[in-house]
């Protein structure tokens, strides 16, 4: 049986630890070909630009980003439980060794206004996120899921930020505790 790691993986491997770690700025080529051992030539054969690996490494990251959150929520019965259930997803994800935070925030900060594959990765990223969130928000049955939906959404990434800045997993379980305020208030009154 043959395990050998597909080169374009070690490529991401490496280049996914050090961006997340360091920056995407910072990290050279040469420094993802020395952490991944392949060649220069082997490298850009896989991935023409080091533009192709941030993007790959975003697009790579949105998909295990939105998969544990699937895997997340799906031991929770009722949309509402669900939304809650993703600020302690956040939560657990705060306290995990290396947390820099929000690697689709972090790239954009970083390169946003002048790559717009980044800027394109992000964006699908973020309207991803949104889709499961209107979704869960359309569950509930509240009025006008769509504003509902951005106001989480606002709580959703608050909270990644003071998370990062403080250092504190607290801020998840804040907002998670606002989202249940927000909830509570927009459902209509019973007998109504």
């Amino acid at each position: 049986m043959d395990t050998e790691v597909p080169t374009s993986t070690r490529v991401l491997d490496a280049a996914d630890a050090l961006f997340y770690a360091h920056g995407v700025q910072a990290v050279g080529i040469d420094r993802i070909r020395d952490s991944s051992g392949v060649s220069l030539k082997r490298l850009y054969q896989c991935f023409p630009s080091k533009g192709a690996i941030v993007e790959a490494y975003l697009r790579r990251r949105d998909k295990i980003a939105r998969g544990a959150i699937e895997e997340h929520i799906a031991g929770y019965d009722t949309p509402r439980e669900q939304l809650l259930a993703l600020f302690e997803w956040l939560h657990a994800w705060f306290q995990q060794p290396g947390f820099r935070g929000c690697a689709f925030n972090n790239a954009f900060g970083e390169l946003g206004s002048g790559s717009e594959s980044v800027t394109r990765v992000v964006r699908e990223h973020k309207a991803a996120l949104r889709a499961i969130f209107r979704r869960l928000v359309e569950g509930t049955g509240v009025p006008d899921p769509e504003r509902v939906t951005s106001q989480i959404i606002v709580l959703f990434d608050g909270a990644i930020t003071v998370g990062t800045v403080s250092g504190s997993p607290e801020a998840a379980l804040e907002a998670r505790d606002a989202v249940s305020v927000l909830l509570d208030a927009r459902m209509p009154a019973s007998g109504d």
